[in-house]
């Protein structure tokens, strides 16, 4: 083969190979790795309200109480602690004392102002409604209703009916939970009672001036001159008094279709003219301090009473100059026979903020709620539960303090007082116009609470 032919051959290789090498794809670039499919623990991480339950480790809880002192404050610092320790979330609760009651809407309507709110918030009825109004206070339904940390049926039924209404709004909304509850009812001298000839509790209001009226003849006329004008009821003219005894008159102030305060209706004159003849006739007086040491000494056959103030009671009888009297927790009776107690209610409601906040804070709600954190806080504060099933767990509790027991049976009268924003205010001016009814005559009374009427108009429309 020439050198010529071999050449041509070479070249024509030369040519193919590079156009095999042209027809070949060209090299992929690098691409990042795929990423991994994520797993089934992720995918099934629980969440509820939109937050995933992981979300609210480290999550710290404001809230604001009223317990700072003696066992109600060890009671909270229990229960707070208990949670803190236990709760597999890793919430922390940090509870603050703001005071008594009014101090804490003081505060909460500062912070509301400010910005600095709290999480969690104690109140009543009438606070939250005020705190709902300006946006300050969630709605609690979504959150019991939460598949995932919500309440069941049975759990939502075991609250008490009434103190479980307060919570509610007139359009529905869930503002609060009750977790504690107390009463406003009547200390009664039973064997004081029975040496004064009546065998048994008054069952009416006359048969209430009669037993008032007996022991007070009975103090004029002894050998003691210190304890002349005592005797029958210890009179105190705050609103909490004068709405037992409406309620135990059937009747109310707030009128909620109308969203209107009465108070000339044949309850609330009736209640004024019992109080105005009582006093008349020397059968109620006044004390300067709580009336404990004067129904532990015979100077009152009848005081009113929060049924948070049994222990100040009980330790009356133990002071020095106190009888060894038996005693009882009575209702308020109407003409007709009708018993009431009033209901207060403490509630418990989250406040606005973010939602792993507020998350954080129904957890801790719900679990203060529970019957058995129930059971350890009354335990400490001496208040009734507001789950029913927490009484379960008290038998021992309930066998040691028999008065206790006898309050929680009375709660079945019970009547809570209007749960609307300006309660506030207009139970500040129910108390001082009872005071101006004992000083005025008999036939000013419906003009008094005429005013009164006009009063809390003024009040709600102000609020407006």
């Amino acid at each position: 083969m020439s050198k010529k032919t071999l050449s041509i051959l070479m070249l024509v290789v030369l040519v193919f190979s590079m156009a095999l090498t042209a027809c070949q794809p060209a090299a992929e670039e690098p691409t990042e790795e795929p990423m991994d499919e994520p797993s089934e623990e992720t995918m099934d991480e629980p969440e509820a309200m939109g937050v995933k339950l992981s979300d609210l480790d480290g999550t710290t809880v404001k809230f604001w109480h009223v317990w700072g002192s003696d066992e109600p404050a060890e009671g909270i610092k229990t229960v707070v602690d208990e949670f803190n320790a236990t709760n597999e979330w890793g919430i922390t609760v940090e509870a603050l004392d703001q005071g008594g009651y009014s101090e804490v809407e003081d505060a909460m309507n500062a912070a509301i102002q400010s910005g600095d709110v709290p999480d969690l918030v104690v109140g009543y009825a009438n606070a939250f409604a005020a705190w709902y109004d300006v946006d300050a206070i969630v709605d609690l339904k979504p959150y019991m209703e939460d598949e995932t940390v919500g309440m069941s049926e049975e759990a939502m039924g075991d609250f008490f009916e009434g103190p479980f209404e307060t919570g509610l709004t007139p359009d529905g909304a869930r503002i609060s939970l009750p977790f504690q509850q107390s009463a406003n009812v009547i200390f009664y001298n039973e064997d004081w009672a029975q040496e004064l000839g009546f065998d048994s509790p008054p069952a009416n209001a006359a048969e209430f001036k009669e037993q008032a009226c007996a022991a007070a003849e009975a103090n004029a006329n002894d050998d003691n001159p210190d304890n002349d004008g005592t005797g029958g009821l210890v009179i105190y003219t705050g609103a909490s008094n004068v709405m037992a005894w409406v309620f135990a008159y059937g009747g109310d102030v707030f009128n909620a279709e109308e969203q209107a305060y009465d108070f000339t209706s044949d309850a609330v004159v009736g209640v004024a003219e019992l109080w105005k003849s009582m006093w008349d006739d020397g059968c109620a007086f006044e004390t300067e301090s709580y009336p404990n040491p004067e129904f532990a000494s015979r100077q009152a056959l009848f005081t009113m009473s929060s049924t948070a103030g049994l222990p100040y009671q009980i330790a009356a009888f133990e002071d020095e100059g106190a009888t060894d009297d038996e005693w009882s927790l009575i209702p308020y009776v109407g003409p007709d026979g009708n018993k009431a107690v009033n209901a207060y209610v403490q509630s418990l409601g989250i406040v606005n903020s973010t939602p792993e906040k507020k998350l954080a804070a129904w957890m801790f709600l719900k679990y203060f709620t529970s019957p058995e954190a129930q059971a350890t806080w009354v335990e400490y504060s001496r208040y009734y539960p507001g789950r029913q099933s927490a009484s379960d767990q008290l038998g021992d509790f309930m066998a040691e303090n028999e008065k206790w027991a006898k309050g929680l049976d009375l709660l079945q009268y019970g009547r809570p007082e209007p749960a609307v924003a300006s309660w506030s205010s207009v139970r500040r001016a129910v108390g001082d116009t009872f005071a101006a009814i004992l000083q005025s005559d008999m036939e000013d009374i419906p003009a008094i609470l005429g005013d009164l009427n006009e009063t809390a108009a003024e009040l709600v429309a102000e609020m407006q």
